[in-house]
């Protein structure tokens, strides 16, 4: 284990064993993922570096390597995944000080990202040439994530007791494993299990739709001969594109749907607050700087709603 190391050994192994250790099956597959990478990233960048070598230069060099193939915020979160490992290193007495102290963060200019997502007339549009039937099809699944602004696996986590038509709310409390062999998963995060409310409109379609379903299976993942079906991104996402291009309207994928949502809501005067609970985003400064540039726009408004109503007053 990792009392058998010693400070000549490599940092790169060290920080593989911490991984192993601490990490695989304390967190989630996603999570864990991104602990992987960046174990990959230290054996690439510093494959000789051992842990008594590991100075405040040093790391500041492996940061600096990293963050000039990658945007600032990327390399924040690297640093992060490294840290917790540097610092039990440093209690165990392989590293001799915190290296990763007073450590400079850089990296790449962010790119120019702009959210792609559908104005209210698009989204109106979409929605009123969807098929609607009695029984379940991927429309039901863009209305209902057009409706609730879910994340793409958190819809297909949904089973009817998800449902509580009675007070008209929708329930999050789990997502599915649609990237690897399918079932119930825990959320992104404790903010991402929430009760959305919903429309009467979408309690009744719903209502209907789900009545004769199993209350515990998912809604949007078919089971046969005791397997759920493979689920894909993409398969939804092509649907969706061929919506909108035969609509001529914005093409966007799910996760468009997802800002949709948001953008109506802010757009329409909804709070910040409200509208980072209804995404279950973690704090609001997440939904701030994903919606920054609407939010720029709708001061700007506030700012002529301001010197309108104070030219009033003489």
């Amino acid at each position: 284990m990792l009392d058998e190391m010693k400070n000549t050994d490599l940092f790169a192994d060290y920080y593989k064993q911490w991984v192993q250790v601490y990490k695989e099956g304390a967190i989630r597959d996603v999570t864990l993922a991104k602990y992987h990478m960046t174990q990959s990233w230290v054996e690439k960048l510093m494959p000789d570096t051992k842990l008594c070598e590991m100075t405040r230069i040093a790391y500041q060099q492996l940061i600096n390597d990293y963050a000039a193939t990658h945007e600032k915020q990327t390399t924040m979160d690297f640093h992060h995944q490294l840290k917790g490992a540097i610092l039990d290193a440093v209690d165990e007495g392989l590293i001799d000080r915190d290296p990763t102290r007073k450590v400079i963060i850089k990296g790449k200019a962010p790119a120019n990202k702009k959210l792609k997502y559908l104005n209210q007339y698009e989204l109106h549009t979409l929605l009123s040439s969807l098929t609607l039937d009695d029984e379940v099809n991927w429309d039901y699944f863009i209305l209902l994530v057009s409706k609730t602004g879910m994340r793409f696996s958190e819809a297909l986590a949904l089973t009817p007791d998800d449902f509580d038509f009675a007070h008209q709310t929708l329930s999050i409390s789990k997502t599915w494993d649609y990237k690897h062999s399918g079932g119930f998963t825990p959320t992104k995060n404790k903010s991402s299990v929430r009760k959305i409310q919903i429309d009467w409109r979408t309690v009744m379609q719903f209502a209907e739709l789900t009545k004769n379903l199993p209350k515990d299976e998912p809604i949007f993942v078919h089971k046969e001969n005791d397997a759920y079906e493979q689920v894909y991104n993409s398969t939804v996402n092509g649907i969706l594109e061929r919506y909108c291009k035969n609509l001529g309207i914005s093409v966007i994928s799910v996760h468009g749907l997802r800002h949709t949502h948001a953008s109506i809501l802010l757009y329409a005067g909804v709070s910040i607050g409200s509208v980072a609970r209804r995404l279950g985003h973690a704090s609001m400064t997440t939904t701030q700087k994903t919606y920054l540039h609407i939010i720029q726009e709708l001061e700007n408004q506030d700012v002529d709603l301001v010197m309108r109503s104070l030219s009033n007053l003489i």
